[in-house]
């Protein structure tokens, strides 16, 4: 019972940490400004840990490298303590066990950045509809756009309804149902036991 509770808490609140640094990640590299109260929401709940941390890892070009770092070592750190909570002992220092848990940790990345595009694609999509002129839609078309230009390239509009958002949101189902469903267990299955 207690595991079931810790691992609810630490999932659920690294989970939202790492969804915060992504989002801070994403906002800049789309160069969305932080003017709107969603970007100020995410720069307050994150600068406490990435200001510091920029001191020591400076922005690689224009990309905020420490916010995505830190999002990596969130991750490696979570999964690493929902292990260590399991009644089985796992060797961490073994070298697979590393490479497992390094793995890991990007595969919940690549995870939690299609978690949000998704959210963007149906933020988007929803607010073209009933609110097209909301001050958050710049927001979401600086993070959409790249995703959805190809496909609008290769799709266009059909009979004026623009199904490119659609067709994005079912890749990204299946990429996260199908390709991360199964890559997951597949990786940490290498993370040795001690025995």
């Amino acid at each position: 019972m207690l595991t079931s509770v810790l691992d609810f808490l630490i999932r659920n609140l690294l989970e939202f940490l790492i969804l915060l640094l992504l989002a801070r990640f994403y906002l800049q590299a789309a160069k969305v400004s932080f003017r709107h109260p969603l970007g100020q929401f995410v720069l307050a709940l994150t600068n406490w840990l990435v200001l510091p941390v920029r001191k020591l890892i400076p922005p690689f070009k224009s990309y905020d490298s420490t916010s995505l770092l830190l999002a990596w070592i969130t991750a490696l750190g979570m999964h690493s303590l929902l292990l260590a909570i399991t009644p089985w002992p796992f060797d961490f220092s073994s070298g697979a066990s590393m490479v497992a848990l390094a793995l890991t940790a990007t595969l919940e990345l690549i995870k939690m950045s299609l978690y949000l595009l998704f959210a963007a694609v149906i933020g988007q999509a929803v607010m073209s509809w009933i609110a097209p002129y909301n001050p958050l839609m710049p927001t979401l078309t600086g993070l959409t756009a790249p995703f959805l230009r190809p496909i609008q390239k290769i799709i266009p509009p059909i009979g004026g309804v623009d199904i490119s958002p659609l067709l994005l949101i079912l890749l990204i189902q299946l990429i996260l149902g199908v390709v991360i469903a199964q890559l997951e267990p597949i990786i940490l299955q290498s993370v040795k036991v001690i025995g």
